[in-house]
């Protein structure tokens, strides 16, 4: 089969050649955060501190490391906090750009449509991590992006094992490395992964959209890929597990 009058082992050759450097990244920083109250309603979740750093700057930091250069932001709720207290990124050693979704369209857009907002600044294929979630030992690996350009994949997820209020998870992941329905034990998406921007092209810009809708498109595809992630994992979504990680010792999966 020819497409554009290129062969398909073409195509993928100049597509895994044009992906020769890092990748961009997208941390998702819109919400509102009520579980979060009142810490929230003067600070935006993401800029919340843990161990002496505001929990977005823990991904700056191990996105510069991994050499990630060039970051997005999408931000709806106090957003002009972000810029005042992270600026153009330089002190993290990254560049950021903000999608602002409260200036442009009055509020969070929720994650697939904050994805579609932003695509324009992201590329092809593009890392996408919680701005209110803390892993401190992820290793956003440039092999393992690269690996995934040169597969057929819309999405890969990383999973880590239940929290107390999602004791059913989310997905298993098959034989084959595939996210799935059926397959047991059932594991939480961590809130990180990589996309290929194709998952969100068709959601006009502006629309509110959750990502779970997407997940299931391309899980029924079978080209959504799982892992398993065994660090420490905190989703900081209340004033109790973020005081939890003020503590020694903080726990490899917390709710």
């Amino acid at each position: 089969m020819i497409l554009d009058g290129r062969p398909p082992a073409l195509l993928k050759t100049r597509r895994q050649a044009f992906y020769t450097g890092p990748m961009k990244a997208l941390i998702l920083a819109a919400g509102r955060g009520e579980r979060m109250r009142p810490l929230s309603d003067h600070t935006p979740k993401p800029l919340l501190e843990v161990g002496g750093k505001k929990l977005i700057e823990w991904h700056l930091e191990a996105l510069a490391r991994a050499g990630v250069r060039e970051v997005v932001i999408n931000t709806a709720w106090l957003e002009e906090q972000f810029p005042a207290a992270l600026g153009d990124g330089a002190r993290q050693g990254v560049h950021i750009t903000y999608s602002f979704e409260g200036r442009d369209h009055g509020g969070a857009l929720e994650t697939a449509g904050g994805i579609a907002k932003a695509l324009p600044l992201l590329g092809d294929a593009f890392w996408v991590v919680s701005g209110d979630v803390f892993v401190p030992d992820f290793l956003f690996d440039a092999g393992q992006a690269q690996a995934f350009v040169a597969s057929d994949a819309l999405g890969r997820l990383w999973l880590v094992d239940n929290a107390p209020h999602h004791p059913k998870g989310d997905f298993g992941i098959d034989a084959q490395g595939l996210a799935s329905r059926s397959a047991e034990p059932k594991f939480t998406w961590a809130s990180v992964g990589l996309f290929r921007a194709a998952l969100f092209e068709d959601i006009p810009v502006g629309t509110k959209m959750a990502l779970r809708p997407k997940l299931e498109l391309a899980l029924d595809q079978r080209r959504l890929r799982a892992s398993k992630y065994g660090g420490r994992w905190t989703d900081v979504g209340s004033p109790e597990r973020l005081a939890s990680l003020q503590t020694p010792g903080e726990p490899s999966s917390c709710a």
